[in-house]
């Protein structure tokens, strides 16, 4: 990451230095102070001078540093920075920390939607949830190849533009893609594998639909898990006409229930899913109402915001 900002230059030059303990150095000086940053003939010292305090830090020739600018990009294109972070918002819950299973440790961008409607999707999936966004294809992204954004990456990008409503210029090739946002650049190597088929994994066919107040339901399981397992965190959905009923038993601590109004009209299910993976969901959805497409207690579920379109969520349900 680069990141450019105003300052007396005499002569020019550069060099290396420890990120973390620069940061820690400058972080704790008081606020407003001036500091005065120097280096050695031979650049292998850099002294950083601030009111009365200084301190040295050993330094690296700038030859040492990676160069990740160097290659090609293959596509440019432009994104609000408040739809790139939505996108990542409604998804990066579900990037997987399973380092074994490297593919899926960040986010797949790739186009998807019709010729009419081309879209740009984001997709993440830890196995046991997957969470997918799309908004409008920007112009200059059309043919980009399918890419895998890192965690890491996905993270510092969402803090850059926090709070922010400029435009970010998304640069990219088959392995590597770069952030530009006002006076900061942000380039990472992409995750060098496949994305598996995800489209499989959601479902089409579910016919059982709940409909149900997104607060209340949000609340009510935050309730009744306050007494489950740190292990387990499993709710059981039981499912009649027009009502829910969650309940969850820990024979370690007790037990909890709680029944709340819905639309449901189809037969009756009992069907368990974790707890946090819910609330989690659950944060995601924008508008008054979820719903909940289910088949059965052995197959997956398709969540939706009711008012909201572009993203979407299926859950893998727990033994009960």
């Amino acid at each position: 990451m680069t990141e450019t900002i105003s300052a007396e230059v005499g002569p020019g030059g550069a060099t290396t230095v420890p990120a973390h303990m620069f940061y820690e150095i400058v972080r704790k000086l008081p606020e407003g102070t001036q500091i005065v940053i120097e280096a050695s003939g031979d650049r292998a010292v850099l002294t950083i001078r601030a009111g009365r305090s200084r301190f040295t830090l050993q330094t690296l020739p700038e030859s040492d540093f990676p160069d990740l600018a160097a290659g090609d990009m293959t596509h440019t294109f432009k994104v609000a920075a408040a739809d790139l972070k939505r996108l990542i918002d409604k998804t990066q819950f579900a990037i997987s920390t399973e380092e074994t299973r490297y593919y899926l440790n960040g986010i797949y961008l790739h186009t998807a939607g019709t010729a009419k409607s081309p879209t740009l999707r984001g997709v993440a999936t830890d196995g046991h949830r997957l969470a997918q966004f799309e908004l409008p294809l920007p112009a200059g992204a059309s043919g980009m190849p399918g890419i895998i954004v890192p965690r890491k990456t996905v993270a510092e990008m969402q803090r850059l533009i926090e709070d922010n409503d400029a435009e970010v210029t998304v640069e990219l090739s088959q392995g590597k893609i770069r952030f530009r946002l006002a006076e900061t650049v942000l380039t990472s190597k992409l995750i060098d594998g496949t994305f598996p088929d995800y489209v499989r994994v959601i479902p089409v066919g579910n016919d059982k639909k709940l409909t149900v107040d997104k607060k209340a339901f949000e609340q009510a399981v935050d309730r009744v898990s306050t007494v489950s397992s740190e292990r387990g965190r499993a709710v059981k959905l039981s499912l009649s006409n027009g009502k829910l009923m969650l309940s969850v038993t820990n024979p370690d601590s007790g037990s909890a229930t709680e029944e709340i109004e819905v639309e449901y009209g189809s037969e009756p299910l009992d069907i368990g899913f974790n707890s946090r993976y819910l609330l989690d969901i659950a944060a995601q959805l924008e508008g008054e109402a979820a719903v909940l497409k289910l088949a059965d207690p052995g197959s997956p579920t398709l969540i939706q915001d009711r008012d909201t379109k572009g993203a979407l969520y299926v859950l893998m349900p727990m033994r009960v």
